[in-house]
């Protein structure tokens, strides 16, 4: 159960899937996410057999994080990041899983996603799958460190990135490449910063231990402490990491061609 409980805290489950207003019922959903398409609220993943996931089967659990799709099928929405967890380990996700079917059942209904139009049509799903979704299982680069593959893991799958695209999350497959605008900007409603190692734009002025002390601590090199969003993740998420963590991180970070742009 420990291994779960981390990759838990990796993948950003504990502050995503809590309402902030209910902090007494860890994951049982009901957070609103306030995007350009409308707002999404997360769901109850909790062992409750009505109200969250507990009816599932284990291969409904790994359909929805490596496929996207519901146990009737469904497409879901991609605010849910499973085309960053459809690389993920067997092994992780059955530990995800072990792990949650331990958390305290919670019997709080779901709320309705709310937004507009086009997208609360869910049909359009299959369209947005097939330009966007390409699930490829992480393959180590061997011609590549070990931590730099355990940072390239961590950021493309486990922690997972937004892009700006059509509300897509990025294909695991384009993240750090040349032709994509990985790591560079994103937007859930607000703009996050640049931070591939573009010297002006970016975090290239930033050591290695400048980034694993960010995610320890919020703490930014000039003094000044992360803020929005990103609070929460490093309270949450980044703080709990090993410090090898981190440094993967760091290491991968530091690796990807600089892009421009704030």
């Amino acid at each position: 159960m420990v291994r779960g409980a981390y990759l838990v805290r990796v993948t950003g489950c504990v502050a995503c899937h809590t309402d902030p207003q209910r902090k007494d019922a860890p994951f049982a959903g009901g957070r609103a996410l306030k995007t350009p398409f409308g707002t999404f609220h997360t769901p109850n993943i909790t062992p409750d057999r009505t109200r969250g996931i507990g009816a599932w089967s284990d291969a409904d659990f790994h359909r929805a994080l490596l496929d996207g799709r519901a146990p009737d099928g469904r497409p879901y929405y991609p605010a849910f990041p499973y085309t960053s967890y459809s690389g993920l380990s067997e092994r992780d996700v059955r530990d995800i899983r072990a792990y949650l079917s331990t958390v305290p059942a919670v019997p709080r209904a779901n709320r309705p996603h709310a937004l507009s139009f086009p997208f609360n049509i869910r049909s359009l799903l299959v369209l947005w799958r097939w330009l966007y979704f390409d699930p490829v299982r992480f393959a180590a680069d061997p011609q590549r460190s070990p931590e730099w593959n355990r940072g390239a893991y961590l950021v493309r799958h486990l922690g997972h990135c937004r892009n700006a695209t059509a509300g897509a999350m990025r294909s695991a497959r384009s993240i750090g490449t040349r032709s994509s605008p990985a790591l560079r900007t994103a937007r859930t409603g607000s703009k996050v910063p640049n931070i591939t190692p573009d010297k002006a734009d970016g975090i290239g002025r930033w050591s290695g231990v400048d980034i694993t002390y960010f995610l320890k601590t919020g703490f930014l090199p000039d003094g000044d402490v992360a803020g929005g969003a990103m609070t929460e993740v490093i309270d949450q998420s980044t703080s709990h990491l090993t410090d090898a963590d981190r440094a993967a991180i760091a290491a991968y970070l530091r690796s990807l061609p600089p892009r421009s742009g704030p």
